[in-house]
């Protein structure tokens, strides 16, 4: 009888899955946040989102033990790594508050594209390359207009987010010992230290049952979920196919904002999706001769 469980099923599951559980949840907690703005001001969810995130790590992969366990170098892209999803999550939900999610999504692209454009070494991966800046390009145009200050965070998250790539990449490959999960779980317990201040601030608030319940569900579906199959897929993804994927999160974007929002997407974002599906049909993986196990 073959041998079962969990690690088992992750190991055979193909790459690309653990990208798609990513992109559900990358964007479906946000949406269900901005509903929660009604209750909690944006800097109180992303706030809450980190904590919540942090303390099921903490009880799970116990990630003072992995940080330990670094060497100077991994210790130091650990702390970088937990200061930039602090920031990450700031900006975004100051973003997501002034601009629809779809757009704020399209903006988070466009850094990342340049990632993508490093490993688009064949003429099947340019033109892939090509059809996803089209469709980002066109869910981006949809709504040109916007708050301004909205539109700054929204281009600081989209720099902010490449920067959360090359780093859980990184630790992903797991070169120093410790597993991209435990790698995440440190960083995480780093980002809740530099969103304390905020949190802090907005504490009378975050003890309301309602708000506290849905800013754990938040960020389990946000922080957890997503986060954990990044890791789970970049072990497994060339850096450039990782970046090239992102493509979907502005289709999934629009998708989850119809469905929870009830942000209708027009033809022309239609296109957009229909351009970005097509990238990732087109894609092929570089050969590496190397495939890398799932860590749980």
């Amino acid at each position: 009888m073959p041998p079962t469980g969990p690690r088992t099923v992750l190991s055979a599951a193909p790459s690309w899955t653990f990208f798609v559980g990513s992109a559900v949840f990358h964007y479906l907690g946000p949406a269900f946040a901005v509903l929660l703005f009604a209750r909690l001001a944006p800097l109180g969810v992303a706030a809450l989102r980190i904590w919540s995130a942090a303390l099921v790590f903490a009880l799970w992969r116990r990630p003072w033990r992995a940080f330990a366990a670094l060497d100077a170098e991994g210790r130091r892209t650990v702390l970088a790594w937990g200061a930039v999803l602090a920031a990450m999550n700031v900006c975004f939900y100051l973003a997501i508050d002034r601009v629809p999610l779809g757009t704020v999504a399209a903006i988070e692209f466009l850094p990342v594209v340049v990632l993508a454009a490093f490993g688009a070494r064949t003429a099947r991966n340019l033109a892939a390359l090509v059809a996803a800046v089209c469709g980002v390009y066109v869910l981006t145009g949809v709504r040109p207009a916007g708050d301004p200050l909205g539109l700054v965070f929204a281009f600081a998250n989209a720099v902010l987010f490449a920067a959360y790539i090359v780093l859980a990449h990184r630790t992903a490959g797991r070169s120093r010992g410790v597993s991209g999960i435990d790698g995440l779980a440190a960083a995480m317990l780093v980002a809740c230290v530099f969103v304390a201040p905020v949190a802090l601030w907005h504490a009378p608030a975050l003890i309301d049952p309602v708000s506290l319940a849905a800013g754990i569900g938040v960020g389990i579906c946000s922080s957890v979920i997503p986060y954990v199959c990044d890791q789970l897929a970049m072990a497994r993804m060339a850096r450039s196919t990782y970046a090239l994927l992102v493509a979907l999160l502005p289709a999934t974007a629009t998708v989850i904002g119809v469905v929870v929002l009830r942000q209708l997407p027009t033809p022309a974002e239609l296109a957009g999706i229909a351009f970005v599906v097509l990238s990732v049909a087109l894609h092929r993986e570089p050969s590496s001769g190397k495939k890398e196990k799932c860590d749980m």
